[in-house]
C-alpha cells in the first residue's frame, strides 16, 4: 500500500446511457463508442500513476473489464447524488489509511499521468488541489484530509460547483491547476482530431 490513492469514478460503458447530451448530436452508438475510447485512455494514464487506485462503478461492478483488478481495487459507487458518492469514496480511502487521495473523472482526452503525479506533489504544501473544468466544475479533487463539507449542498453537473467548491475552502490553501475540457458535448471533441478523424469523420 502506497501512501496515495486515485479514485476513478466511471459510468458503465452502456448503449443509451453513456455521454447522453453527446449522443443528442453523434447517436447512441458514436457516443458510447467515444465514451469507451475515453474509459481505455484514463486506464492507460492512471495505470502509470504511481499509487494505488481505485475505480468506482456507477452501477455494477465488473470483473473481466478493462479494469485489472490486479491493479485497481473495484468499489460501488455509493450515495444518492454525486456529491455523496465522492464523499463516501474519500471516506473510504482516509478510512484504510491512506494519507493523500485523489479523484479524476473518465471523460477526459488531455489528461496525463503527469498532470496526477504533480497533484499528489503539490499536496505537500497544500491543503486541497482541483482541476478547474472549463464548464465550471472540476475534472481531478485531490486532498490530504477529508474536506467533508465540499461535498454538500452543491448543484452537481452546473457551472456553478467549482466557485460554490472554493468558497467552501476559503480558509485552506487550495492549488489550481491547469484548466481542462472535460467531453460532454459535440463541441467539446471539435478540437480534438483523434476523436473526430476516427468516430465521426470516419463514419
Amino acid at each position: 500500500m502506497t501512501k496515495n490513492l486515485l479514485l476513478i469514478f466511471t459510468r458503465n460503458p452502456e448503449l443509451g446511457k453513456a455521454k447522453t447530451r453527446l449522443a443528442k448530436t453523434v447517436g447512441d452508438e458514436t457516443a458510447l463508442e467515444i465514451y469507451t475510447f475515453l474509459l481505455q485512455k484514463t486506464r492507460d494514464i492512471s495505470s502509470k500513476v504511481t499509487s494505488d487506485k481505485a475505480v468506482y462503478y456507477s452501477v455494477k461492478i465488473r470483473e473481466n473489464d478493462i479494469w485489472d483488478a490486479n491493479i485497481y481495487q473495484k468499489h460501488q459507487q455509493v450515495g444518492e447524488d454525486l456529491g455523496i458518492r465522492m464523499l463516501n469514496a474519500f471516506k473510504n480511502g482516509f478510512d484504510a489509511g491512506y494519507q493523500k487521495v485523489m479523484i479524476i473523472g473518465s471523460d477526459l482526452y488531455d489528461l496525463s499521468s503527469e498532470n496526477i503525479e504533480k497533484a499528489f506533489i503539490e499536496l505537500e504544501k497544500n491543503d486541497v488541489v482541483i482541476g478547474p473544468a472549463e464548464d465550471g466544475g472540476y475534472y481531478l479533487l485531490g486532498m490530504n484530509s477529508l474536506q467533508e463539507n465540499i461535498f454538500k449542498n452543491k448543484n452537481w453537473g452546473t457551472s456553478s460547483v467549482r466557485k460554490d467548491t472554493l468558497q467552501d475552502l476559503k480558509n485552506k490553501k487550495v492549488k489550481l491547476l491547469a484548466i481542462k475540457n472535460d467531453i460532454d458535448i459535440y463541441e467539446d471533441i471539435i478540437g480534438i482530431p483523434e476523436i473526430m478523424s476516427r468516430f465521426i469523420n470516419s463514419k
